[in-house]
């Protein structure tokens, strides 16, 4: 695996190579680009940027597999062999809930033995019929999530199971500075300072899913990893829009919505863009507005259309903003911090458009409240041969401190 990852880097490396190439024979001819090298242009940028993604699924891959080697080792040491023996505890640890977990997922409620329904009985809904899925169960979706959202992985992420918010006091104006004053005076009274609160209320989310009988029957594959490994897809899609698009009602509140709450419109920079496009003047006033202590963590997030532009764009002294990663654990670079790349940043080349942000991750936070929940719906599609399941959980998001983001702004 390594090897592959290896060569397709260096394809994409020399991909990259050539379209620069492109532009430096027109740019040495002071010229634009013809229409036949602007169709080559485009067409190796969209080759590398298809290398790109197959590049982090491998990686995804990777990681994926070793986690769950290191689980299947930690089991088969724990369990002597035994699959269905694992350390006992309590609760939905113990050997019995675990077991009658799995009974759940393949035969549904109707299919439970008397004492797998007083296994589960503790972790069952007042309303009857969903089950909290064991911690093993909740833990790798968890991982599957953080994986697949973007913003979870440099998030700070709170549990507030238990508690009907998450709410942290804020410093929303400081006091004004210190005056000179004589050795007995005590200066003026201050009335600038100010506090506020930042508050998160989870919101639901919920998805269903529907699994070959025959699949989930005769498949060497976990149904636990296979139920998480679709759910978490969903959730995740749902969750990296809101956190970035999202209103803040009913949902998280995305980084690209303008609010006071959030991040409001004084944090954007159009300073240098033009009305249709990104330019160097734009990108470093944006890098720029964010102070020393955030710019050391900070990361920049476009769509890939704003990456392909970019990607054309030099510094005062001719070299190229962009530098696409070449080696493994690094990342595509811009003004010499990293880019990632979301399919729900805005993308419409506009005036008034925002287009990308550079931020400090650790000040976006997430709420998650309710674990993982599944309703295993085994009758209603059964002349279909397939289970459906549904699986709900509780979450919410926001940008708690302004200054540790910049959002991109054309003019």
């Amino acid at each position: 695996m390594t090897k592959r990852l290896n060569d397709l880097r260096h394809q994409r490396s020399q991909l990259v190579d050539q379209a620069r190439g492109i532009l430096a024979k027109a740019e040495t001819e002071k010229r634009g680009l013809t229409a036949e090298e602007q169709g080559q242009y485009d067409k190796i940028f969209a080759d590398q940027e298809q290398l790109r993604g197959t590049i982090e699924a491998e990686q995804r891959q990777v990681e994926l597999e070793r986690s769950l080697a290191g689980t299947q080792l930690n089991e088969q040491r724990a369990n002597d062999g035994n699959p269905d023996d694992g350390p006992d505890g309590a609760g939905r640890d113990s050997k019995a809930y675990r077991a009658a977990f799995r009974s759940l997922l393949l035969n549904g409620r109707s299919g439970l033995t008397g004492d797998q329904l007083r296994a589960l009985s503790a972790d069952v809904s007042p309303q009857g019929g969903y089950t909290i899925a064991p911690t093993l169960f909740v833990d790798t979706l968890l991982k599957f999530v953080d994986d697949e959202v973007f913003i979870r992985r440099y998030a700070t992420k709170y549990k507030i199971k238990g508690y009907s918010s998450l709410g942290a006091p804020s410093l929303d104006n400081d006091p004004a500075d210190a005056d000179w004053t004589s050795e007995i005076a005590s200066g003026a009274e201050d009335s600038t300072m100010s506090f506020g609160k930042r508050e998160m209320l989870a919101s639901p989310l919920a998805k269903r899913l529907k699994v070959s009988n025959k699949l989930l029957n005769n498949s060497n594959m976990d149904v636990g990893t296979l139920v998480a490994t679709r759910l978490a897809y969903k959730f995740g899609i749902t969750q990296e829009k809101a956190f970035l698009i999202g209103s803040g009602s009913s949902q998280p509140l995305g980084v690209f919505t303008a609010h006071n709450s959030g991040i409001p419109t004084t944090r954007d920079i159009a300073t240098g863009n033009t009305t249709t496009g990104m330019t160097f003047d734009g990108l470093v006033s944006a890098k720029y507005a964010l102070k020393p202590a955030h710019q050391k963590k900070a990361r920049w997030l476009f769509h890939r259309d704003g990456v392909a532009q970019i990607a054309k764009l030099k510094d005062t002294t001719g070299q190229y903003l962009w530098n696409p990663s070449r080696k493994e654990g690094e990342s595509d670079m811009v003004l010499g911090l990293p880019v990632d790349m979301s399919e729900y940043v805005p993308n419409i080349f506009l005036t008034g458009k925002y287009v990308g942000v550079i931020a400090n991750w650790e000040h976006y936070w997430i709420a998650d409240a309710l674990d993982m929940q599944i309703q295993v719906l085994k009758e209603l599609y059964a002349e279909s041969n397939q289970t459906g399941y549904i699986g709900r959980l509780e979450t919410d998001g926001m940008p708690v401190l302004p200054e540790a983001f910049a959002r991109v702004k054309l003019a």
